[in-house]
This record gives C-alpha cells, structure tokens and sequence, in this order.
C-alpha cells in the first residue's frame, strides 16, 4: 500500500525537459513554479513516510505519532506556516519595477481578430508607424510593451517562452512588458476558446538583435514596391478582388477588415501560422480559403482559373 503514493508522485514529475525560458517574465513564472512543484513534492513525500510509519511503523512509534499535539502541529500549524510562506514568496517584490523604469524599445498595440492578430506599431505619442499581422518582431535586452485588445470576443495573449497570459477583452486595453534576453523564433497563442479556429490562431514571434531589429523597423515603414512588369497581372487581380478588404500600403488598396499585407512576403508563415509563406501556399488559401480554415473572413476564390491564381499568389510574394 505504502507503494502507491509513491507511484503517483513518480508519474506526476515531468517526463522531459520543458522549454527553456528565453524572457524575464517566463524565467520568473518558470522558478515560482520549480519552487511550488518541489516544495509539494517534498511536503508529499514527507506525509507519504508518516501514513506508512503510522501503519506499518512500531507500536511505540505509531502511539508517539497519535498524539493530539502532533496531529495539531502538523494539520494545522505546519500548512499555515507553509502556505504562508509560499504566499510570500510568490508576492514578493521582483525586478518588475526595474523594468517598468527602463526605457521602452518599442509598443505594440495587438489586436484579437477573427481568427488572426492585428499587430500595430507605435511611436511614443501613440501615433501608428506601421501595421502587419500574425508576426511580431521585437529586440533583445530591451523592454517592449504589448497594448493588447479586441473587438469581437475574449482572446488571451500568451508567448509561452517570454511572458503569462493575459486576456484581451472588448472595451478595454490590457498592458504586457516583455524582455527577451536572447534572440530566437517563438510561438505565440490565443489561449482562450474564441470560436470555430481558435485552434489555428497562432503569431509567429522574433528576438532579434537590436541592430537587426531596427533594420527591419526601418524596412517595415517603407511603402510595398511597384509591381515589375511580369507582375501587374496580379497586382491589377488583386486590386479588383482585394482591395476593399486589404491594405498595400504605397497603392489604392486601403482595406481594413483583413491583415495589411504591404510586406507579405516576408512573413514566415499565411492564415495565423496555419500555411508556410510561399507561392503555392498563396495560391492555395486564395483559391480554398474557407476549406483550410472554415468560418474565416475571406470568401474562398475557387471560381478563379489557375492562371490567375498564379498571378496574384506571385504578385504577393513579391511584396518584401
């Protein structure tokens, strides 16, 4: 009998290595956690040998181990003194005012959509520098803020490797710092049931170095390129069809309802994460749209022949 606690401990304990934490936040959550899971641990293991001495032990140990003031210090005294240290601990003062102090590298307004991420880029006064979707590029070393938001339904922001989650709810503004100590590719997800594709909502997410990031900062203000010649086909498609719903910034497409896509290209993955970015994954979410991700906002183009799908999918891989 005696085996069996041991057991469930066994099968609790994780059975390979977590990811490492790459920002402050989630290095902090990660150590909260080790100290809470090893302190339950031990604390069960500990109450795992008492119940067997208390079984199995000598008499003359199982009658010391009946005494009331035992039974008092350890059901009542012991896990008030714990938990009460625990709690302290957990609430403790970290380096998060440190870090409010720090200048900000960058703010980023996202946006829960249906079922994507509207990610703005802002000045300091707040006013728009640029805006993109499903990808997130910030620095190393230096603080970002997230301003998150939506307009439809409770979306929850999380970065597994940098930060917590937090919820984005209609009507207000929820803030997030985070710092990346090292560069490195991240997942982002909604981690809050928001309809039919809350599964493939997913954001891509870079640390870079800050020359790096500032390199791309700077590319990113730059209207979309003219169409070369072999591509005002497409370009000429996608103004018809797109436009109304869609942004190129440096053409007439000024849409809002759908992404901005002025620099598409460059983005490592289409439809929140769900295809990889290239030209026959372009053609096929414009022509199939509503078979890979049911209920999404774009109408499928399935009536269209191959030739112009082809056109307009390399017109938008163009866009870098």
């Amino acid at each position: 009998m005696a085996k069996i606690p041991f057991i469930v401990l066994a099968a609790a304990m994780p059975t390979a290595a977590p990811a490492q934490p790459s920002g402050e936040a989630a290095a902090l959550i990660a150590e909260i956690g080790w100290v809470l899971y090893v302190g339950a641990a031990a604390i069960f293991v500990a109450v795992a040998v008492l119940l067997a001495l208390a079984m199995f032990g000598p008499a003359s140990l199982r009658r010391r181990l009946s005494r009331p003031a035992l039974i008092v210090g350890a059901g009542i005294a012991f896990p008030v003194a714990v938990l009460t240290a625990l709690l302290l601990y957990v609430l403790s003062p970290t380096s998060a005012a440190t870090r409010a102090a720090a200048p900000l590298a960058a703010r980023i307004e996202v946006t829960g959509e249906l079922w994507w991420w509207r990610v703005r880029y802002l000045d300091a006064s707040g006013a728009l520098l640029f805006e993109t979707a499903n990808e997130i590029r910030i620095p190393t070393g230096q603080p970002v803020e997230f301003l998150l938001k939506s307009d439809n339904v409770i979306h929850s922001f999380w970065i597994p490797e940098l930060g917590g989650k937090l919820d984005m709810i209609p009507g207000r503004v929820n803030r997030m710092r985070a710092l990346a100590r090292t560069p490195g590719t991240f997942r982002g997800h909604c981690a809050e049931y928001c309809g039919a594709q809350h599964a493939q909502m997913r954001l891509d997410v870079q640390a870079l170095a800050p020359a790096q990031f500032e390199a791309w900062m700077r590319a990113q203000r730059e209207p979309a390129r003219a169409a070369a010649t072999p591509l005002r086909q497409g370009e000429q498609l996608f103004m018809q069809a797109c436009a109304s719903c869609h942004a190129v910034r440096g053409t007439s497409a000024a849409g809002t309802l759908g992404p901005d896509l002025t620099h598409l290209g460059s983005r490592p993955s289409l439809a929140a994460g769900v295809l990889p970015n290239n030209v026959g994954a372009l053609g096929g979410w414009i022509a199939g749209s509503q078979h890979i991700k049911p209920g999404n906002g774009m109408p499928s183009f399935d009536q269209w022949p191959g030739e112009d799908l082809r056109a307009v999918a390399r017109y938008l891989e163009s866009l870098k």
